[in-house]
């Protein structure tokens, strides 16, 4: 995982433990809110870690075999 995608990981954890915490609704369901804001954006960065992954795997195939697509 990366240090941004941990870094959105722990605003997500800090809001859910706030909105638990919390006694007035609407307080606590900004912070639902936000946490489900943060816990997206880490999603999305370790998507996108997984999809350069794949894709610097490929370019590492195809250069082992000589350039071309591996079939």
């Amino acid at each position: 995982m990366s240090s941004a995608s941990e870094f959105y990981a722990s605003q997500a954890a800090i809001c859910a433990q706030a909105a638990s915490e919390c006694d007035l609704p609407r307080l606590r369901e900004k912070y639902e809110r936000a946490g489900a804001a943060w816990a997206t954006l880490a999603n999305r960065e370790t998507d996108i870690a997984a999809a350069r992954d794949r894709r610097l795997a490929e370019a590492a195939a195809k250069a082992a075999n000589g350039g071309f697509a591996a079939t």
